[in-house]
């Protein structure tokens, strides 16, 4: 579900009793909902986010003559045409508009190939955007982070952002879980709280929101809000460390789903990384599984752990999993995704956590073979 479609269908809610007996209104949603391509290209199923749809295809695939095809929501019309040819050497622009004519969405249609960037220094930043009304300007939520490979390949960066945003859509940027901090070790950085999510939070059973981030997308799920997060992308290498910095300071009290105190217990942070396959079962993997999957291949996790006010060098070795290897076809044929998970709060995928924990990192590196 959208967040634009979680929005509307919250405050309807409030509603429903008075509109029960009024027409049935056109629809509002100017969502894609599915993209299909050629046979045989991808290396994954389509990645569709709010504003982006990104196709992983394998490297002979010829990018400059492409005819993606769209589902978009009921009535909704999408420019250009769905199944037109286009050269998506570069990004393409889409522009959804809904049954009711009165909501427009552009969305950016990138073919990729699996060229990840690999170091990552938390400069380039932009802000999640949200039109209210046609023709008016859009309103600045969140920070994004993104990265460029040298190919000019953009890599968005997934945080839970999007679902404090349902219950805290009205604070700044920097009030966000996830956000960009000028006190780097070199420039900027990123800075995750872990932060309250008030009366609505905790009605979901999630009264706090971890600061977080990672290699891969959200997408919110009511039914499993741990399932929110999709972990992944494509990576055609042999992963050997990941280096960084990182400051971390827990926050005082320690509370459950529930939130209820846990006394005694003290919060801590987490950091890794794995490489896991790819299969028609498994597309990524998410907050219930990051750790525990039978597909992950090998893992970098941090063990030494501390609260410190300067900043402080981590190397991770990358460990294969009992009874794992690498597979070089697999490797080869992108089989294999790779991601990059950090949160301020070790448990805040469960929702246990200590409200004002704070993890910050930078100049982080992932070394390869």
């Amino acid at each position: 579900m959208k967040l634009k479609g979680i929005m509307l269908f919250m405050t309807a809610g409030l509603f429903c009793l008075n509109s029960c007996i009024k027409d049935e209104a056109l629809n509002t949603e100017a969502d894609i909902t599915s993209c299909v391509v050629d046979d045989g290209i991808l290396l994954r199923n389509p990645i569709i986010t709010n504003e982006n749809v990104t196709l992983y295809v394998k490297d002979s695939v010829d990018i400059t003559r492409q005819n993606p095809k769209f589902t978009v929501t009921e009535g909704a019309t999408i420019s250009p045409e769905s199944g037109t040819t286009l050269n998506f050497s570069t990004p393409q622009k889409y522009t959804v508009t809904s049954q009711d004519g009165n909501w427009k969405k552009t969305y950016t249609i990138e073919y990729a190939y699996s060229n990840l960037e690999t170091e990552y220094h938390f400069e380039n930043m932009k802000y999640y955007e949200y039109t209210e009304e046609e023709g008016t300007n859009p309103k600045q939520f969140f920070h994004i982070f993104y990265d460029k490979s040298v190919e000019g390949q953009t890599l968005d960066w997934g945080s839970g952002n999007a679902g404090f945003m349902i219950t805290n859509s009205n604070v700044p940027a920097t009030d966000y879980p996830t956000f960009q901090d000028n006190d780097g070790y070199i420039g900027k950085c990123v800075k995750m709280i872990t932060r309250s999510t008030g009366a609505l939070g905790a009605m979901f059973g999630a009264p706090i929101a971890a600061g977080n981030l990672f290699i891969g997308t959200f997408e919110i799920d009511m039914t499993n809000m741990a399932k929110s997060t999709h972990f992944g992308v494509p990576f055609k290498h042999e992963p050997t460390e990941l280096v960084g910095y990182y400051k971390y300071k827990a926050g005082d009290k320690f509370t459950d789903a529930k939130g209820n105190e846990i006394t005694g217990k003290k919060d801590s942070f987490d950091l890794y990384a794995v490489l896991f396959e790819v299969t028609d079962d498994v597309q990524y993997l998410d907050g219930t599984n990051s750790l525990t999957s039978p597909n992950i291949i090998s893992m970098a996790r941090i063990s030494d752990k501390k609260e410190t006010d300067t900043w402080t060098r981590f190397a991770l070795p990358f460990i294969m999993k009992d009874g794992k290897s690498i597979d070089r076809d697999k490797l080869n044929n992108g089989k294999y995704n790779i991601a990059i998970i950090m949160s301020s709060s070790t448990e805040g995928a469960t929702f246990y956590g200590a409200v004002g924990s704070t993890l910050c990192v930078d100049e982080m590196q992932l070394f390869y073979k």
